[in-house]
């Protein structure tokens, strides 16, 4: 029997990240890196990487007689096989690929998942990145057939059992419905499922909510340009993975932002109303009422997926 070495170390590789995705699973760790609605695709892919495994290694051990691969060499032509058997010299080509490959299994595994904070927020643009947003959405608004002109669906007036929403997927309907409770409640109630929804339907015309009482979670953010009094409650939004990370959130004002330290996660209540923001108009919530709060423990927002019927 002859031993390979290198289809051993691939064969490692193979249930490394096996283990590795396993384990992000078990631990509940894979939400700090995707949208939960790809965690079936991550587990299939989890138990593909075992499956390849279990072929390769099929491949650590051969008898010596067939280790010569007589389709690589003919007597009757003068060349070489053109592909890598995993039995050819070690070389620093082959080094960089092991390396290349590796090096997310060393981070996956000795690294613990950091959540994205303020620092990133900074990198990512902050307040214009917002603005960026705000005026990407009117343009859309604006460019975009309205629906109900074409025929408004007959809506119920009960309100949307959130309870029974699975991985946040809605029908027409139920969304129809979701965006009148906005509208019609005093309070305005920024649960998770709902926040990215709300935000940016309150963004499409912010004076229509002047004045209504607002509760959300967030953490602290600040940037210059904001007065003594005013920090950022904000939140991370996920589309698909860590990497299409956006910011969203809300200026605030209370008397005590001044100390509190970026990152601080609160629970806030309070009243929306506009200000101005260099040159662009934004929400502003005025704090009655907060709480420093632990991280939740699922930080990231993700979008609604409206089903078509």
């Amino acid at each position: 029997m002859r031993f390979h070495f290198q289809q051993a170390v691939r064969a490692f590789i193979l249930l490394a990240f096996s283990v590795m995705l396993f384990k992000l699973h078990f631990t509940g760790e894979m939400t700090k890196f995707i949208n939960p609605k790809y965690e079936g695709l991550s587990q299939s892919a989890a138990v593909l990487f075992l499956i390849l495994f279990i072929i390769q290694t099929t491949r650590i051990w051969t008898i010596k007689e067939n280790s010569h691969h007589h389709h690589c060499h003919d007597d009757s032509y003068d060349h070489s096989c053109s592909h890598d058997h995993g039995d050819s010299p070690f070389n620093t080509k082959k080094l960089i690929a092991y390396l290349v490959i590796v090096f997310p299994l060393v981070t996956g595994f000795l690294l613990p998942a950091k959540v994205l904070d303020a620092s990133i927020a900074d990198k990512k643009g902050g307040l214009a990145v917002l603005s960026n947003q705000k005026a990407e959405k009117k343009q859309k608004e604006e460019a975009a057939p309205n629906i109900n002109q074409q025929g408004d669906p007959v809506i119920n007036e009960n309100l949307v059992d959130l309870s029974r929403i699975e991985d946040n997927v809605y029908s027409n309907e139920e969304y129809e419905q979701l965006i009148q409770q906005l509208e019609k409640s005093s309070t305005i109630e920024m649960n998770d499922n709902v926040f990215s929804t709300y935000y940016e339907e309150m963004h499409m015309d912010l004076d229509k909510y002047n004045g209504r009482e607002i509760n959300l979670k967030g953490f602290v953010y600040k940037e210059e340009g904001l007065d003594q009094n005013q920090l950022v409650l904000a939140r991370f939004l996920i589309t698909h993975c860590v990497a299409d990370a956006g910011i969203i959130g809300f200026i605030s004002e209370l008397p005590e932002a001044s100390s509190l330290e970026v990152n601080t996660w609160i629970e806030a209540k309070g009243v929306l109303d506009t200000t101005n923001y260099n040159g662009t108009k934004f929400p502003i919530i005025k704090i009655t009422n907060w709480k420093v709060i632990d991280e939740p423990k699922e930080p990231y927002l993700y979008p609604i997926s409206v089903k078509i019927l």
